[in-house]
């Protein structure tokens, strides 16, 4: 008897291991040829940005002449979809796939601006949170602080670049200074709620124009933000608090460890 249970194990091994790739085989062909009945949709971001709904991506996907719905999943070309999904400029990336049941899963998740950036000209584009730049949208402003002045900045012109990626582009231009300062005012809920605007001069100095107190901030040329930062947070706790903060037109975060005011010739001008 013993023996006969000796001779039987290796066939039922043998059949059990059949039985395992035929399942395989017969799920692997009933995945690829089961038909596109429906295409699912997610777009993802961050809070408040709307650049790209759902029925913007289901047009993309369905007018560039490739067929989805009805087609056999191992037929549908995923990687042209999610090529022409990714060169939507508000898109930072897109991945599509299909399951057993037939549905055409496809999540996308939008660029979240940062900084939106007006040229001199007039022209302008938002910078995202990892540093590419995005043209405007005609239907959605996004919120978020506002660079303008003496700026004549090449992500209007050049489309979707990344802005710290090139030192010529670094050299010349003021966008990587912007990046970080706008990083560093989304970081910190005090000064993103209390800096709405930024000021480029002519001599490339930066000025912020907060929500309240209507002073001019000045603090350079953006190095050291985080010192400067602390001087002026310091201040604000333990300057302001002595006087009417709205005498000052300027307040001057440059020199060291001092805060330089300006005073206002008169209130009324407020």
């Amino acid at each position: 008897m013993n023996r006969l249970k000796r001779l039987l194990r290796p066939v039922g091994i043998a059949l059990a291991a059949a039985g395992v790739l035929l399942t395989l085989g017969f799920v692997d062909h009933s995945t690829g040829n089961a038909p596109i009945s429906e295409v699912k949709v997610r777009v993802l971001g961050g809070e408040g940005v709307h650049f790209v709904d759902e029925m913007a991506v289901r047009r993309v996907i369905m007018n560039q002449g490739t067929a989805v719905l009805g087609v056999p999943s191992a037929q549908v070309e995923i990687a042209a979809i999610e090529q022409r999904l990714r060169a939507i400029p508000c898109v930072a990336d897109a991945e599509v796939y299909h399951d057993m049941a037939g549905n055409l899963h496809v999540k996308v998740r939008q660029r979240e601006p940062v900084l939106r950036v007006i040229n001199a000209d007039g022209s302008g584009f938002y910078i995202d949170r990892e540093g590419w730049t995005l043209p405007l949208d005609d239907d959605y402003t996004a919120r978020v602080p506002v660079a303008m002045g003496w700026l004549m900045e090449p992500g209007a012109s050049r489309g979707v670049i990344r802005v710290n990626a090139h030192d010529s582009l670094v050299n010349r231009y003021r966008s990587d200074d912007l990046y970080r300062l706008a990083l560093f005012l989304r970081e910190d809920p005090f000064w993103g709620a209390l800096i709405d605007q930024v000021v480029v001069n002519a001599d490339g100095q930066m000025e912020l124009v907060p929500t309240v107190g209507g002073q001019r901030i000045l603090i350079g040329d953006g190095t050291a933000l985080e010192q400067r930062f602390a001087k002026l947070k310091l201040f604000y706790a333990e300057g302001i608090p002595k006087a009417d903060w709205r005498r000052y037109s300027r307040i001057d975060l440059r020199f060291g460890d001092q805060v330089v005011c300006t005073k206002r010739n008169n209130l009324n001008d407020l």
